[in-house]
């Protein structure tokens, strides 16, 4: 609820008649509808002249607001008891809007879909899940899905009517797809929109059906569309492809395709942004002699200096042997991290090897021990 004074917020005095009041909210909200005004602050301002109207149109609502202001209708009414009784469609007939434009005031206030029910509406937006290797996602790669969705029927282009005939406005609701019930509780006078119950809302009645769509104007099919997925891209990525939804209805444009691109797990690699991770194993004597190893990259093999001495752990770097960049230029990196293996299974002279080794090794420990402690 608005916490402005009402008669502020219209710009009126309190003196001001219904008609200046509805004279003055009808000019108001022709301007700041969120269907002609697409500003970020144009809702609320609509939200807030209407509110306003709501109250200062209703005798009693105004007079228990004169009295208590905002804390009397606070407490006398909830938000959605403050717009019955309020005839938005009286204030906005004939106003070139159009005939849905003003009968969604419930709503724009309590967040339901805004739409003109009984005009063209677009079609449904579609999604497809698409799995991909890491070597497509790395190269790029144009391929076809099936897409089940809905298209205009080829027989009747979509008007849902047997050739050589036309759908008709219905004589009920004159192609509103809606009517208006009045009644009268004491000295309120309500009325209430309804959906037409002989068209169905759609306004136009089919006498005679199209016999392919059965006067439904679309059908169901599964097309093959063509999917281009550029190098790089993310995985949860989505490509947009416009106007491959569900057909539109009543001269409606159709909705649009959402591919969603999914990497598939790789057995050597790990993504991580522009970069692959990748595990190599070297045995002891590569790591403590150095030698160069040849490691695997999403292009193919590349050649890794592993100097001497090297320990397990140790992360080298190939630079552009990564990714490629999909919003800029060049590649990321291939990270190889070392693992050393130790031996599991010895000869009997790999063994005497490795002792003596290891007796020079402590006697060269012991020395160097000796050397300091005489320090």
């Amino acid at each position: 609820m608005s916490k402005r004074d009402y008669y502020e917020v219209l710009g009126i005095s309190k003196d001001s008649t219904k008609d200046d009041i509805k004279s003055t909210y009808r000019k108001l909200a022709l301007e700041f509808h969120p269907d002609r005004n697409k500003s970020p602050e144009a809702e609320e301002r609509f939200k807030e002249i209407s509110e306003a109207y709501a109250i200062l149109s209703d005798d009693e609502k105004r007079k228990q607001y004169d009295m208590y202001g905002h804390a009397g209708i606070g407490e006398k009414y909830t938000q959605e008891d403050i717009f019955r009784g309020a005839n938005f469609d009286e204030v906005f007939r004939n106003s070139g809007f159009g005939v849905g434009g003003f009968d969604n005031i419930f709503d724009i206030f309590f967040g339901r879909q805004r739409v003109n029910r009984y005009g063209p509406q677009r079609g449904n937006d579609l999604r497809h899940d698409m799995d991909i290797t890491l070597e497509e996602v790395a190269s790029g790669v144009e391929t076809e899905i099936n897409v089940p969705r809905t298209e205009n029927c080829s027989v009747c282009h979509g008007s849902g009517a047997r050739s050589g005939t036309s759908p008709k406005r219905c004589p009920q609701c004159q192609g509103t797809g809606r009517v208006e019930r009045v009644r009268s509780t004491g000295f309120a006078r309500l009325i209430q929109v309804e959906t037409c119950n002989i068209c169905s809302g759609k306004g136009m009645i089919v006498e005679s059906p199209c016999l392919e769509c059965r006067g439904a104007g679309v059908v169901s099919t599964t097309r093959k569309i063509k999917v281009r997925v550029p190098p790089g891209i993310d995985d949860g990525g989505v490509l947009r492809l416009s106007g491959e939804g569900d057909a539109g209805s009543r001269g409606g444009p159709p909705g649009d395709l959402y591919v969603y691109i999914h990497s598939r797990p790789h057995n050597l690699f790990q993504r991580r942004d522009d970069d692959l991770f990748h595990e190599a194993s070297v045995s002891f004597t590569q790591a403590a002699l150095g030698e160069e190893i040849e490691v695997p990259t999403i292009d193919g093999k590349a050649k890794l200096r592993i100097p001497s001495g090297t320990q397990t752990g140790t992360v080298f770097r190939l630079r552009g042997k990564g990714m490629p960049r999909l919003r800029a230029f060049g590649r990321g990196d291939e990270l190889v991290r070392v693992n050393i293996q130790t031996p599991t299974k010895l000869t009997p002279r790999q063994k005497d090897l490795l002792t003596e080794l290891a007796k020079e090794m402590d006697e060269e420990a012991k020395q160097k021990k000796s050397f300091f402690g005489k320090i």
